[in-house]
């Protein structure tokens, strides 16, 4: 059964909408900004090309890691499949990154680090999360649905390796057409945490991408 997704719209200041042309190191992209009104945060939208155009559009839906996508760590592959996602919606020649503010899948900046704290005693990221009495995974997608739809964006190619995000979008009215895996970053310092993904929590990877052959 489709759910209907919040309402969200795109932030305004008087009469001059948050939509501007954003270059990049890896192409020129329109940024736009919508406003979640439950939440009060301000997500993202980076588009390439003509949304109206033939489908599926191939998206990425990204959630927040200032510690990976800003500060370079090794302990995710956030950084990575940020570079890459836009790299991959510049070859195809059109598409959408959507940036959601999903801090630590959903706990929020603070208590990430918290779970970095108790990582480094020796628990997984799992593990580690439900010990600070948080969920394993708090992230809601239905706000990237709300963001698509708004964008006249109906049936996508998601890249990503995490098969909950795919049935969160399609609960919300999103025909995810195909996913394409999305691994990339993978080396010594995220392997346990690549591994706990996959045995634990449901991502499609392969172990040979794991191991580097």
């Amino acid at each position: 059964m489709t759910e209907t997704p919040p309402t969200v719209e795109l932030v305004e200041n008087g009469s001059v909408p948050s939509v501007a042309k954003l270059p990049t190191i890896h192409g020129n992209f329109q940024i736009r900004i919508f406003h979640e009104a439950s939440t009060g945060f301000d997500h993202v939208a980076l588009t390439l090309g003509d949304m109206n155009g033939p489908n599926p559009v191939v998206i990425r839906v990204h959630s927040e890691c200032l510690t990976g996508d800003v500060l370079g760590s090794l302990r995710c592959d956030c950084g990575p499949q940020l570079d890459s996602a836009l790299k991959a919606i510049v070859e195809r020649g059109w598409g959408c990154l959507l940036y959601l503010r999903q801090e630590g899948r959903g706990i929020g900046l603070h208590a990430k680090i918290q779970a970095y704290h108790l990582q480094d005693q020796g628990a997984d990221t799992l593990d580690a999360n439900l010990m600070l009495g948080l969920p394993a995974d708090g992230r809601d997608y239905s706000i990237a649905a709300s963001m698509l739809t708004a964008l006249n964006i109906t049936h996508v190619s998601l890249l990503s390796n995490n098969p909950n995000k795919r049935e969160q979008l399609e609960k919300h009215g999103i025909n995810v057409v195909d996913t394409i895996p999305l691994v990339v970053g993978v080396g010594e310092q995220n392997r346990f945490y690549l591994e706990t993904k996959v045995e634990r929590m449901g991502h499609e990877i392969d172990q040979d991408q794991l191991d580097g052959n």
